[in-house]
Formats: C-alpha cells, structure tokens, sequence
C-alpha cells in the first residue's frame, strides 16, 4: 500500500513539474500582460475617485460605473452596449409578443412604427414595403 501511495505522488509531481517547465516560457508575457491590465484598471480606480470627491456636483457612483461600463462595449463595436436592469426590463415590456420574419428593420416615431428599410428578398420586400414607410395599423 505504501509503494503504491509513493508511486501516485511521484508520478503526480512529475506531471506537475513538467507542466510547471513547459509553460514557464509563458509565464513572462502572461504576468506582463496581467500586470498592465491591473496597472490600468488601478488607473480607472484612481479617476475613478478623483471624480466622486472632486467634480463640480457629487456624482451619482452607480451611474459612472454603468457609464465606464457602457463606454467599454460601445468601444468594441457600433452593435455592443450596456443595458442596465431597468432598462432591460423595459424593453422586455415594449417587445414583449411574437415576431415572425418579415425582414424589415423599423423603428418607432411619434407611436407609429418607422421603416428603415426592408430586407432583400423577403416578405416585406415582396409586399412593397418601402424605407420610410408609416406602419399606422396591423391588418390582423
């Protein structure tokens, strides 16, 4: 029992120590890496206080953070951005329902629903609906 036991652990910290040497030749560019990153989030934690304390107005904290938050996404592309939990729920509210493929990009206007512009080769495309058309009712 005892031989068996010595020979798991051995074989256990063979394993280990050959993992631990191939990948010591990435650890340097991993800890830079690391390092620079907790070097600019320090740096957003640093602004991040001289603008609670020492801005014009206290600003409301929640709102920066959501605001640093959302200029992250953004900044990655046009489509990405933040949506808080109020908000999102809202929106569940206003979409709430089913949407079946029309390939039609729309946006609402004074109430009424906007087109964009319709989708190539789609049912609203085939129907004749145009960019800037006024959807005012539902024929169903």
């Amino acid at each position: 029992m005892k031989r068996r036991i010595l020979f798991y652990a051995s074989a256990l910290i063979g394993a280990g120590t050959a993992t631990l040497v191939s990948q010591s030749r990435l650890l340097p560019n991993a800890l830079a890496a690391q390092s620079e990153t907790y070097r600019q989030l320090g740096l957003f934690g640093d602004l991040f206080e001289k603008v609670r304390t020492n801005y014009v107005e206290r600003p409301d904290e929640a709102k920066l953070i959501e605001g640093a938050i959302n200029g992250m996404l953004t900044s990655l592309d046009p489509h990405s951005s933040y949506m808080s939990p109020k908000d999102f729920r809202e929106m569940q509210v206003e979409t709430h329902g089913e949407f079946g493929g029309l390939g039609v990009e729309v946006l609402m206007e004074e109430g009424l629903i906007k087109v964009i512009a319709p989708i190539d080769e789609t049912p609203a495309a085939r129907a004749g609906i145009l960019a800037n058309d006024v959807i005012t009712h539902s024929p169903f």
